[in-house]
């Protein structure tokens, strides 16, 4: 009985100690939850892929400078339950985009919404106007 008991912990702590960096992973800490920018751009690379969906574009102030951005959704599969699909964005598309961004001030954000150039708005990580036509 003693070594059932010493192989439960060992696997409750193994179980632990992979779950805490998972969790970790798909964390927002790196991002301002309660700050939400909406900016339009030129989308200049679309990745549909595992383990997220990462667009980059590139938005231009009013001075004409120009910042590369990078977005990320969830994975495929969670963005096309969302109504998503690979070939809704494509290179040189202009998009508006809603999304959270980093708190350190880099160019980065987390997907809210994604309004594409026919009008149609697609849900990001929080589900918002998922479907949306």
């Amino acid at each position: 009985m003693r070594n059932g008991s010493i192989m439960a912990a060992v696997f409750f702590v193994g179980l632990l100690i992979v779950s805490v960096p998972l969790s970790a992973h798909h964390g927002n800490a790196a991002f301002d939850t309660g700050k939400k920018l909406t900016v339009k751009g030129t989308v200049t690379e679309w990745t549909w892929g595992n383990p997220h969906i990462y667009l980059k574009f590139d938005v231009k102030d009013d001075k004409g400078n120009v910042a590369h951005w990078i977005a990320e959704a969830s994975n495929p599969a969670a963005m096309m339950s969302r109504g998503w699909n690979p070939r809704d964005v494509k290179v040189g598309d202009e998009i508006t985009l809603t999304m959270i961004v980093a708190k350190n001030g880099t160019p980065i954000g987390r997907v809210q919404q994604l309004i594409l150039p026919d009008g149609r708005k697609l849900g990001g990580d929080a589900g918002n106007g998922a479907g949306e036509h």
